[in-house]
């Protein structure tokens, strides 16, 4: 847009330029006498020329017309150029403006696009604020998401226990006395639970006689493996549980006889979930 506007300003200058000229020179040409006419009618050399007298020295050369042309006076010529100046003027003060305006509106669009850029550079960074601040959300929700399969997975292991180890405590003739044997086999089952978490104490009592008096003689026994576990070891009470059978479910033999015995089952639960990181009582790691 500059350019056009130079360019315009050039040209315009160069007709007014052209139109002072031709208006210049057409009079000057006017006055030029007749280069021929004069040749031919000029006397021979010999001939003298008569002085000019006074009159005819005062008396101004004539033009073309027969008098003194006015298009040669300066303020004729004037005259007719003031008003190509003026509009030369007009023309430069209308390009100065110009010039001015398209300087103002470069200004302002350069204006507007350094607006538009700082406006798209927040906006990129609350766009990377608000990514970051979205994918720190999704990195607590899925921690959140972890922690509640955790506490599912807890709270379904809870009553899931495993069996690690038995002991089967023989009595002679329904008497709840322990032998010798029967102690060492407590002893060795209350050293591996020793400091353990999350174990149980399963201990079924079984006698040969029928009716009241098997589940009584039964009872006797439980009792008294369930007493010496915790005067001597101090097993909790909590985590030993019993149950007086009597004569059923006895234990068969080969030929699926009943097999008529005093004897106190101990099986040793340990619920795997909450004994993690904890030593297995059966001495092995969880």
């Amino acid at each position: 847009m500059k350019t056009n506007v130079i360019v315009r300003h050039l040209f315009s200058r160069q007709l007014a330029t052209l139109v002072l000229a031709s208006a210049v020179a057409v009079p000057l040409l006017a006055q030029q006498p007749q280069s021929g006419a004069s040749t031919q009618s000029t006397p021979p050399a010999a001939v003298q020329q008569p002085s000019p007298t006074p009159s005819t020295m005062n008396t101004p050369k004539e033009g073309f017309w027969g008098r003194i042309n006015p298009w040669a006076r300066k303020k004729w010529v004037k005259k007719q150029t003031d008003p190509i100046n003026d509009r030369l003027s007009e023309l430069d003060e209308i390009n100065a403006k110009n010039s001015k305006d398209i300087s103002d509106v470069d200004s302002r669009a350069q204006a507007g696009v350094r607006q538009a850029q700082s406006a798209a550079d927040s906006a990129n960074q609350m766009a990377t604020a608000a990514n970051t601040q979205a994918q720190n959300a999704s990195g607590i929700a899925q921690g959140a998401a972890g922690h509640v399969d955790q506490l599912n997975t807890t709270v379904n292991g809870l009553d899931q226990y495993r069996q690690v180890t038995e002991a089967e405590l023989k009595f002679h003739g329904g008497s709840p006395v322990l032998s010798a044997d029967a102690k060492k086999q407590l002893d060795d089952l209350a050293a591996s639970v020793n400091g353990q978490q999350g174990y149980i104490l399963e201990v079924e009592a079984r006698s040969p006689l029928a009716g009241s008096a098997g589940i009584q003689s039964s009872e006797r026994m439980a009792e008294a493996v369930k007493r010496y576990l915790v005067t001597t070891h101090e097993i909790p009470v909590y985590r030993m549980h019993a149950v007086a059978l009597g004569n059923a479910h006895n234990q068969t033999d080969e030929d699926n006889k009943p097999v008529r015995t005093s004897s106190v089952h101990i099986r040793l639960m340990e619920n795997s979930l909450a004994a993690q990181g904890a030593t297995s009582p059966n001495g092995g790691a969880l």
